[in-house]
């Protein structure tokens, strides 16, 4: 298969193409730019998707978006969620927490805000004419001579880069065509998810603030973001076996989280039938994304593609802010792009390594899969809802949000 194009009259190692528009993608785009390289970003989507979950930057990450020039225009995008109620299946207070208690974040600081909100202000910040953006196109083929990347896209065009990202999620292409399949590097952590809007009923008067509901095995929530008549849903459920790895069949899902949820208690019925009309579902697996090494060759990874720490850690945000930037500034300051990944690499994969770790008291505590678990966890909150420094438990994340250090490229800045 030809996929050499012609040899770019850029400087050394200054043609890069970055697959994926979401978080890590636009970031890195913004950096790599103002260091003075020449950036295209591929998505397979034919725009840069809005709405969706909401999604928290903490700890090293808001140093990141604070020299991105974008502090401001975050916090104004705050959703500012002032408290999570856990209730029982009458729906009675087992214990009313701030979200910092289970977090760690720290109030004032952190930023919780729609995804969309964020992924929109990133696109912004990289529409200068100079980033170029291909939609609705995505990576078929790469080719790694050694001196530069040959890529064949989906569109039938064809290509040549000095160095290709994958910054395309947890079920990243790139990873695929250059690492080989995902099944080696992801580690199931035995939970399922279901994320949705529902609409507020006249009825209900929530306003900053989370409900949420667990049994053995299975879990359910409502947000009210702000004062808006949207509620996000979610219900979770545990499985020993993980039911798909990727592109799992959406009215088979419905199927099998109606089933799972059967006879469960509080709202759950109604947010069952909410699910099963909604048009923005999404879900996945609770999985974690482990490899060896980010990079092969002229090819690296970053963010989820690389290192997905599961939304039970809360931090899959902020590691693909924190990896863009020290990516982009390792790139700028080595001419050799083995050595500029493996800077990288031993920079962040420490910080990776322990935000990845915070997923295991996330899971216990969303969702706990035994009666005997459930018990426990019920009691930690009341502890912590008792507690005026929310306890070890906060304390112990919020150290390792901010464990990296970010390092200071400005002295390699172009633009």
């Amino acid at each position: 298969m030809y996929l050499m194009g012609e040899v770019n009259d850029m400087p050394m190692n200054k043609k890069v193409l970055i697959s994926g528009a979401s978080i890590a993608g636009p970031t890195l785009a913004y950096w790599l730019y103002r260091y003075g390289f020449d950036v295209t970003v591929v998505e397979r989507a034919d725009a840069v998707r809005s709405g969706g979950y909401p999604i928290d930057v903490r700890g090293t990450a808001i140093d990141v978006v604070e020299r991105m020039g974008l502090l401001t225009q975050l916090q104004a995008a705050h959703i500012d969620t002032r408290k999570l109620t856990f209730v029982d299946a009458d729906g009675a207070p087992i214990a009313v927490l701030s979200p910092e208690a289970l977090s760690g974040g720290v109030s004032g600081r952190d930023i919780e805000l729609p995804r969309g909100a964020l992924t929109s202000l990133l696109y912004k910040q990289t529409q200068n004419g100079a980033i170029h953006y291909r939609f609705s196109d995505s990576i078929d083929a790469l080719e790694d001579d050694g001196a530069g990347v040959g890529v064949c896209f989906k569109s039938g065009e064809h290509a040549r880069f000095d160095i290709v990202v994958g910054a395309d999620g947890l079920h990243s292409n790139t990873r695929a065509l250059v690492f080989g399949p995902e099944e080696p590097f992801n580690r199931y952590l035995g939970r399922c998810f279901n994320l949705f809007s529902v609409s507020k009923p006249s009825s209900v008067s929530l306003s900053h603030e989370g409900i949420i509901y667990a049994e053995p095995g299975r879990a359910a929530g409502i947000y009210a973001v702000g004062d808006s008549d949207t509620l996000f849903a979610f219900l979770i459920f545990a499985a020993d076996e993980a039911p798909f790895l990727s592109h799992p069949d959406i009215e088979e899902q419905r199927l099998r989280t109606s089933e799972i949820f059967a006879g469960s208690g509080w709202k759950v019925p109604r947010l069952v039938e909410a699910m099963q009309k909604a048009d923005d579902l999404f879900f996945d697996t609770v999985s974690q994304i482990h490899m060896p090494r980010w990079s092969s060759g002229r090819v690296v990874l970053v963010g989820d593609a690389a290192y997905a720490p599961s939304f039970l850690s809360g931090q899959g945000t902020s590691l693909a802010l924190v990896g863009a930037y020290v990516l982009a500034g390792e790139l700028a300051t080595h001419s050799n792009p083995a050595e500029a990944f493996a800077a990288y690499e031993r920079i962040v994969r420490p910080f990776v390594e322990a935000n990845q770790a915070l997923a295991s008291s996330g899971g216990s505590m969303l969702l706990p899969r035994s009666q005997e678990e459930l018990d426990r966890r019920n009691q930690a909150l009341a502890a912590a809802a008792s507690s005026a420094d929310n306890g070890d438990h906060a304390a112990k994340n919020r150290h390792v949000h901010n464990s990296l250090k970010l390092p200071n490229y400005d002295h390699v800045f172009k633009r």
